[in-house]
């Protein structure tokens, strides 16, 4: 049977919210796309995380060009926010294919060739709008303890239901991390292993966090920690390494909840855990919230990727003509794989691509 053949002067790959954020602006630019998402739904990366997630950020800022969330008031939950996307993707009538996985990216003459769960598409150009959160990453540790132990990545963690009876170790101290640890310590003894770097100082569901704090902040991601700006410059390389500040479970909450804290995991004795300062932890569940890689290795076949698998780029635009990038974590502010950040990148992205199917002189960047 011979593979279905798709032209399409550009191809987006991925339907998140930076995917959605690009078809916007290219619409308005008037370039002819197609979105395609390998889930069976927008939001559908939302609705997949653990059941009680709210957004970090009020929601007032959670939202993209062109619609408004539709409420004031508290964080939205994952679902609310899953909930927009979908109703973003019919409101603007954006031209997105589901269910359509990109398993390879490579050059093609003057343009580029996707092999895609549907077909082969050639384009002229390519965005890619996909952040870091692609493929679990978990410690090689991990393959040294007792098969007895449950074991799961905060990417296939619900609710407490999946947690086995006894003690629990929840392994990294981001805000996954920390919200699963919380959760957890209400019914089994809970532990958590390494060390935060810092927490907001004020509450983001409090009147002061929603009002005042969180604009402070908002205007700092977006404005100030940016590449164009020396302090910026500086701080890429720090944020880019380290998770980011707890934003609602400090410290202080961990410890009222009941959570026991232990230096991170080193090795495993006998099949069990062993924290850096000797610890051994006889528990029942293991829950690694160690973060993601990119994966982007495994499917883009052109020499655009750096050393810890990111599209080298500069506010999206990469080395490579025609060839774009949407979602990446400080790809021109702190704000750019925040939803209240990424709209700005996927304008500029737009307007450039435009520009560049115009026949316009373009700059790199």
């Amino acid at each position: 049977m011979s593979t279905q053949q798709h032209e399409v002067p550009v191809v987006v790959v991925g339907g998140g919210q930076a995917g959605l954020a690009t078809s916007y602006h290219l619409s308005r630019q008037g370039v002819e796309h197609v979105v395609l998402d390998a889930a069976a739904r927008a939001g559908d990366s939302w609705r997949r995380r653990w059941d009680s997630l709210r957004l970090f950020t009020p929601a007032r800022v959670d939202h993209l060009d062109g619609l408004d969330l539709g409420r004031r008031g508290p964080v939205p939950t994952k679902d609310e926010f899953a909930d927009y996307l979908e109703r973003y993707e019919r409101e603007f009538d954006l031209p997105v294919r589901h269910g359509v996985r990109v398993r390879r990216l490579a050059s093609d003459g003057a343009g580029f060739r996707l092999e895609a769960a549907d077909g082969e598409y050639r384009a002229e150009a390519v965005v890619v709008a996909m952040g870091g959160l692609q493929v679990p990453r978990v410690p090689a540790v991990a393959g040294d303890l007792r098969p007895g132990i449950r074991t799961l990545h905060s990417a296939d963690y619900r609710n407490p239901s999946q947690l086995a009876d006894g003690p629990v170790l929840v392994v990294g101290v981001g805000n996954s991390g920390a919200e699963i640890a919380v959760e957890a310590a209400r019914d089994h003894e809970t532990w958590l292993a390494g060390t935060e770097t810092g927490h907001l100082p004020f509450r983001v569901d409090g009147w002061f966090g929603r009002n005042l704090g969180t604009r402070v902040v908002g205007l700092v991601f977006r404005h100030v920690l940016t590449i164009d700006t020396p302090v910026g410059r500086r701080a890429q390389p720090v944020l880019q390494s380290r998770a980011d500040l707890l934003v609602r479970e400090r410290p202080r909450d961990l410890r009222r909840a009941g959570v026991h804290r232990v230096p991170r995991i080193e090795a495993a004795r006998d099949g069990l855990p062993v924290a850096a300062d000797g610890t051994v932890l006889d528990v029942g569940t293991v829950v690694w919230c160690t973060g993601y890689r990119t994966g982007l290795e495994e499917w883009i076949d052109l020499p655009v990727l750096d050393e810890r698998g990111r599209v080298r780029q500069v506010r999206g635009v990469t080395e490579v003509p025609g060839l774009y990038s949407v979602g990446q974590d400080f790809q021109y502010a702190k704000a750019s794989e925040q939803i209240p950040g990424v709209s700005r990148d996927a304008r500029y992205v737009a307007e450039h691509l435009a520009r560049q199917c115009r026949g316009a002189p373009v700059a790199a960047g």
